[in-house]
């Protein structure tokens, strides 16, 4: 009691200038940065204790789960506010049933932090839409993106974690780690932006109570392939190719994806912003 009285009384002494410096040179650390928002994310582990006497996992399949040959339409933009730090934003439509029927779309943003050349963080807010599932018409998405990456010539290794807090409509909550290694190779052409090669295999696993059916701890598995295009400096295209793989409680099922994705970066709003 007396360390809690005594971090209240120093916390109510500071200065609006000196609460503002801390707060901000707080979120250029990797460690805190991370702990705000994993906490944030596992606030979907108390949920599912809270309601799990209510309604049992497992009873409903994934909304998101892929049905026959897909098509996905990814959109990012990312807005450049200072030196280490951007504001992100993605849009995402999904069609299954071979590309007619629009089962999925989502959009989230989030600030991103660039704390090491090799290191960026990103926490993010989503709102996932599913058209026509009247069991579960949309979720909300609490999500930490940790990707590490470092340049070797033309090669550069990426990995990418993913912790997610899922609180789907009329379903338990519960939370979600993604593992996505791969790597981009900038192709040999003798052009000034060459074409780069991506590849990346991103595994899905679930530690406690899920709020969907699946048929064990690791959900899911999507292998890419793709080349990504940069038109100009800030703008580029990039198709790929899919395979997602799921666990369900009868057995793996896999099924192939179609995707172009289009980036977008913008620059120089920082002086306009001072």
């Amino acid at each position: 009691m007396t360390a809690t009285r005594s971090h209240s009384a120093w916390a109510a002494n500071l200065t609006d200038s000196e609460f503002r410096t801390i707060f901000t040179s707080g979120l250029r650390n990797c460690s805190q940065a991370a702990a705000v928002v994993l906490g944030c994310c596992f606030f979907a582990i108390p949920a599912t204790a809270q309601h799990q006497v209510m309604e049992p996992p497992g009873v409903v399949e994934d909304p998101e789960t892929e049905r026959k040959f897909g098509l996905w339409l990814d959109q990012a933009t990312s807005v450049d506010l200072a030196p280490n730090r951007s504001l992100e934003f993605e849009f995402h439509e999904r069609f299954d049933e071979g590309g007619t029927n629009l089962f999925e779309h989502f959009y989230q943003v989030g600030p991103g932090f660039r704390l090491r050349p090799w290191l960026l963080v990103i926490p993010i807010y989503r709102y996932q839409i599913y058209p026509g599932d009247a069991e579960v018409p949309h979720e909300n998405r609490l999500l930490l993106n940790v990707t590490m990456s470092t340049k070797r010539g033309r090669w550069q290794p990426i990995v990418r974690t993913l912790t997610e807090g899922r609180f789907p409509k009329n379903r338990i909550a519960s939370a979600r780690f993604r593992l996505r290694p791969g790597f981009e190779y900038t192709l040999p052409f003798p052009m000034k932006r060459p074409p780069v090669l991506v590849i990346n295999n991103e595994f899905f696993i679930v530690p406690g109570a899920n709020s969907f059916n699946a048929g064990g701890k690791y959900t899911q598995n999507r292998l890419q392939a793709g080349v990504r295009f940069p038109i100009t400096e800030f703008f580029a295209v990039r198709p790929y190719y899919m395979r997602v793989s799921v666990n369900r409680p009868t057995g793996w099922d896999s099924t192939n994806v179609i995707g172009f994705s289009v980036a977008l970066k913008i620059t120089g709003l920082q002086k306009k912003i001072r």
